[in-house]
């Protein structure tokens, strides 16, 4: 049960409802976000609504069922928005792309990724600093530095930047410099991480788990909302199965499954779902026509060069061919809906 509160609830009123509460429910806790004040109790039976929302200073009562309640589709029926700060949205209303290098590696790759991204209308750029490789003597980033590099260049072409976020005193010192934080998918059960990522103000988007459940997933995503903050984006970026002619098998069922359960938008990533670069585009669309509210795929300069993820990241020209067919898969949705 959520319990939308009054905005000039008082500290006072607010500590007597509570009590009230403890009444009828097992737990109570209080969420604060920018967009407003909630209380989250588990219930312990059958109970009253009416009752509960007659109660001083509550504005609204939501009944939800599933244990991911901030999150569930139960509670807000309208899409999340995501505010960037070029007035951006990202939103099941709109279709975003973010794209880019899986690691940042110099000043001319990133001065040429952007020049392609400006060219192609691409608002915001991905790319790693902080990189979790397999083995221990792979490329892992150019760090705080690389990231303040290709800072000051996408801020003067006006590209936003979402990066992966690898542990807690990074969220602090990363917040200058980026848009979006990305909770890659070996850290989306690092459960002190999404608690720290609720205390931010600023988007993070949470990618599946390399074995997760969608279920898991979602409980991910409470985790950063119940800490307070509720601008939370999806990823599906493929799970590990017995498969071994893709890198994962990336599974569509999720995206309309999700979109079903949650308010959030939903994003597919095609690069990683099959990490085979002939492959991407078709994935890529069909991920748009299962539902996705956007795509994140690879691209480089010189893939066969790059120092991470070269054999599934596109050359620009494949890029801008599926930048192109990706617009138009998502007008042809529309017009099929």
């Amino acid at each position: 049960m959520i319990l939308q509160l009054e905005k000039n609830i008082q500290s006072s009123e607010k500590e007597q409802l509570i009590k009230n509460l403890k009444k009828f429910t097992k737990s109570v806790n209080e969420v604060q976000t920018q967009k407003g004040f909630y209380l989250v109790a588990m219930e312990k039976n059958n109970i009253d609504i009416r009752e509960i929302g007659q109660l001083s200073g509550v504005r609204d009562v939501h009944v939800v069922s599933d244990n991911y309640q901030l999150v569930s589709k139960k509670w807000k029926v309208n899409p999340a928005q995501i505010q960037l700060r070029d007035g951006t949205i990202i939103s099941q209303n709109d279709f975003s792309i973010m794209a880019g290098p899986c690691s940042i590696e110099s000043e001319e790759q990133v001065d040429a990724v952007i020049a392609h991204l400006v060219e192609n209308n691409v608002k915001i750029m991905r790319g790693g600093v902080y990189k979790p490789r397999s083995s221990p003597y792979s490329f892992r980033g150019l760090g705080m530095e690389g990231l303040k590099m290709w800072y000051e260049k996408a801020k003067a072409a006006g590209i936003m930047i979402i990066t992966e976020v690898m542990q807690l005193s990074q969220v602090e010192e990363m917040y200058d410099y980026i848009d979006i934080y990305q909770v890659g998918a070996r850290n989306t059960q690092n459960f002190n991480l999404l608690d720290e990522l609720g205390k931010v103000d600023k988007p993070v988007m949470i990618k599946r788990g390399v074995s997760g459940t969608i279920e898991e997933l979602l409980y991910s995503a409470e985790y950063v909302f119940s800490g307070g903050n509720e601008n939370l984006i999806l990823c599906e970026r493929g799970i590990r199965t017995f498969e071994n002619m893709t890198r994962n098998t990336l599974d569509i069922n999720a995206i309309p499954v999700l979109k079903d359960k949650t308010h959030l938008p939903v994003v597919v990533d095609p690069s990683h779902g099959i990490g085979i670069r002939k492959h991407v585009e078709p994935v890529a669309l069909a991920g748009i026509m299962a539902g996705a509210d956007g795509v994140i795929f690879e691209l480089h300069p010189d893939p066969e060069t790059a120092m991470s993820d070269g054999q599934q990241s596109l050359y620009f020209e494949e890029s801008s061919a599926m930048i192109r067919k990706m617009k138009m898969a998502y007008t042809l949705r529309g017009e099929m809906n």
